[in-house]
Parts: C-alpha cells; sequence; structure tokens
C-alpha cells in the first residue's frame, strides 16, 4: 500500500451557489447519516477545464444550470481525508482533494432545483445563511469553508 503523504490529491471543482438574498445552496449527502451539509463539488476530468467541470457537477447534482459566474476564487484549496477514510473513498487513489472554487449566482428560481438527478448526490436541499457554513460541514473540511466565507463573502449580494 502507498504511503498517505505518497498519494496524490484528487482534483475537484467546488461551487457555492447563491440565491437572491444572498443564502448559499446546501445539500445533505446520500451516503452520509448525519446533520452535515455541504455545498455542491465533483471531480474535474482528465483534460477538463476546472470551470466546465464545476458547470456540468452543478446540473448533475442540482439538476439545473441556470446560474451564472460571479467569481473564481484563483488559487486551490486542499484538504486531507481523515484517517478512517483513507483507502475507502475514491478507491484508494488519493489523500484528499485539491479543489477550486466557484461562486455562481442562481439565475433561475427555487423550483428550477432538482436533486433527484441521474447522479443524485443529495437526499434534501437548503438555502443556509454564508455564515452558518463553517459550523454544518464535516469538521474535516471545517477549515476549507471558514476560507470560502472569508473569500467569497465580498461578492455576494442580496435584494
Amino acid at each position: 500500500m502507498t504511503p498517505v503523504q505518497d498519494l496524490p490529491y484528487r482534483p475537484c471543482a467546488g461551487m457555492m451557489v447563491i440565491n437572491r438574498h444572498g443564502q448559499v445552496f446546501v445539500g445533505k449527502r446520500i451516503d452520509m447519516a448525519s446533520d452535515h451539509w455541504q455545498m455542491p463539488q465533483g471531480g474535474i476530468d482528465a483534460g477538463e477545464d476546472p470551470l466546465t467541470a464545476a458547470r456540468r457537477e452543478v446540473l448533475e447534482e442540482i439538476g439545473t444550470d441556470k446560474i451564472e459566474l460571479i467569481y473564481e476564487l484563483p488559487d486551490w484549496l486542499t484538504y486531507d481525508l481523515p484517517d478512517h477514510l483513507i483507502g475507502k473513498v475514491w478507491k484508494g487513489k488519493y489523500r484528499g482533494q485539491k479543489q477550486k472554487w466557484f461562486l455562481f449566482q442562481l439565475t433561475g428560481a427555487d423550483e428550477d432545483i432538482n436533486i433527484f438527478t441521474e447522479h443524485q448526490e443529495f437526499s434534501e436541499w437548503r438555502w443556509l445563511e454564508v455564515s452558518e457554513l463553517p459550523k454544518r460541514i464535516v469538521p474535516f473540511k471545517k477549515d476549507i469553508y471558514e476560507i470560502l466565507v472569508e473569500r467569497f463573502t465580498p461578492y455576494i449580494q442580496s435584494d
């Protein structure tokens, strides 16, 4: 088995989708029996541009492409999986993820969101205040969510 420190990070796109009130879309992962909520995210395919991956993942995970790009975080953020998940997720190929994050405005309505997609990730969804994000995510992603709140908040406006 490859030592954890020698495993690469999985390339991933993360998306903060906000509504016109400045609230953030979050979903409960279908494969987790906890009260943790997360924003959409997903792997970047080989040769795929991160923004293209982000738009594809939004459509796959929340069932709409009615979004408009507001801001792209210029740098990549990384997190390591906790020890108990190493070797269990992503077929043991990765130690965590390196994520390129995007802030999108939902240009449609709540009715345009449909989490019951072919690649269903979430069992339910809701809108959450931006400041609540770090309190709702799994603990090993909390640092990333704190960075996102700090870096994206200046670009979030509400009606």
